[in-house]
């Protein structure tokens, strides 16, 4: 089978994009993991399709990680999926909405970057001392359409990312699915600088979406910082977390604005 593909990144997320408004794929998890290898196949953070809606959207977002499991949501590839669908449409749409196993989420458009509107976080925790890796660290956590661990640091660039992310990824503390690990360093009131160890991937990447608001919320937890909250992540690009708090720490309309990049298209065997 050949397929048409678009390769995307959102600050430095890198996705394969593939239009299956006609729902004639059926990937495999070892076909999607495939194409996500940066040796063998396309090479991604992760896949997403594009489905006809089900459910009161316009369209519905699947997104697969590297290792082919799918996950619930995934914000710099929400931006991407935007900017794809009207990118299929002649980029004649100013705003659509579309489901996601996280809810229903929107975008925007605005001279080639995105804002979305994220579902409403949940479960958010603040403080906990875990162990990992022979240290204690202080670990917040909250769920912005899949869960994430975040934990402030001083000096950002030395933190071992690789071994603490996956120490909290895999920690009975976020048992059965396991977690996001993100580290992150406050450069001013309201700008912080992050590192996200993404579950699925099982490495260090870019940029993760949700981990930016995760980071940016608990970021206003801790220091009072109003809404937005400038986010620069490791592929270089800051992106802007908006959000009102109708209620101490309940937030509704939660945004993400960034890039979202056309990269290449081309077709793959598989």
């Amino acid at each position: 089978m050949t397929l048409q593909f678009t390769k995307m990144n959102g600050a430095g997320n890198d996705f394969v994009m593939l239009d299956n408004r006609d729902l004639k794929l059926a990937l495999t998890k070892e076909q999607i993991e495939k194409l996500c290898d940066r040796h063998r196949g396309i090479g991604a953070d992760g896949l997403l399709c594009v489905e006809p809606a089900t459910e009161g959207g316009d369209f519905k977002m699947r997104y697969y990680n590297a290792d082919g499991g799918e996950a619930e949501m995934c914000g710099n590839g929400a931006r991407c999926f935007g900017r794809f669908v009207n990118h299929l449409h002649g980029d004649s749409l100013t705003k659509i909405r579309f489901e996601t196993l996280a809810g229903m989420i929107s975008a925007e458009f605005e001279a080639g970057q995105v804002r979305i509107n994220m579902s409403a976080p949940h479960s958010l925790k603040l403080a906990q001392t875990l162990p990992v890796a022979g240290t204690d660290l202080t670990v917040h956590s909250v769920n912005t359409g899949v869960p994430h661990a975040v934990v402030f640091v001083e000096d950002l660039d030395n933190v071992p990312v690789r071994e603490w992310g996956a120490g909290l990824r895999y920690h009975e503390a976020f048992k059965p699915k396991g977690t996001n690990a993100n580290f992150a360093k406050v450069l001013a009131p309201g700008s912080i600088a992050i590192r996200t160890y993404e579950r699925g991937v099982e490495d260090e990447t870019l940029a993760c979406g949700t981990g930016m608001v995760a980071c940016a919320l608990i970021h206003h937890e801790l220091t009072g910082s109003p809404s937005p909250v400038s986010v620069l992540v490791k592929g270089g690009d800051t992106l802007k977390v908006g959000f009102e708090e109708p209620n101490k720490s309940e937030y509704t309309n939660v945004t993400l604005f960034g890039p979202a990049d056309f990269v290449f298209t081309g077709s793959v065997t598989i």
